[in-house]
């Protein structure tokens, strides 16, 4: 094998080249291929913290969910519980109405009963009187006899 002096000299260039790159254009490589997975972890970072938040966040919306579903539950027995007390209550109030109704009305018909017997004692006087006239061919003086229908009214 012979050397030649070009062959020397692509030596010492390949040499001289690898040095320069080595010095100049390896670093600037080196520090953005390390940015890059930096930045790369950074994302993949990122993305597990979103998956686990959105995992918080859909367990915190089923909790919630869950809840609400719970509490509307309990509102709506409430409601229930609150319209069969109205239902009673109404019942309660309805049957106090209607006895009240029907003790008014027996009052009413006593009252009744009690005035059509008052009449009718004293239709029944006026009739005796007038059959008492008219036997006796005389009228009665009321004032007189006063005390006379009195007694007579009392015995009906």
């Amino acid at each position: 094998m012979e050397f030649n002096a070009s062959l020397i000299g692509q030596a010492i260039t390949f040499a001289i080249l690898v040095w320069f790159t080595m010095k100049f254009v390896w670093p600037p490589l080196t520090r953005m291929m390390d940015e890059r997975a930096a930045r790369i972890a950074d994302g993949l970072a990122a993305a597990d913290r979103a998956k686990q938040d959105l995992a918080n966040a859909e367990k915190a919306s089923a909790d919630r969910l869950r809840e609400a579903k719970q509490q509307a539950a309990e509102l709506i027995a409430q409601a229930e519980k609150r319209a069969a007390q109205i239902v009673e209550e109404a019942k309660v109030q309805a049957k106090v109405e209607g006895d009240r109704l029907v003790k008014g009305a027996q009052s009413e018909i006593e009252q009744q009963v009690q005035s059509a017997r008052e009449t009718l004692r004293q239709q029944v006087a006026d009739l005796a009187v007038a059959g008492a006239e008219k036997i006796l061919k005389q009228e009665i003086d009321a004032a007189r006899h006063a005390t006379l229908l009195a007694s007579i009214k009392a015995e009906l």
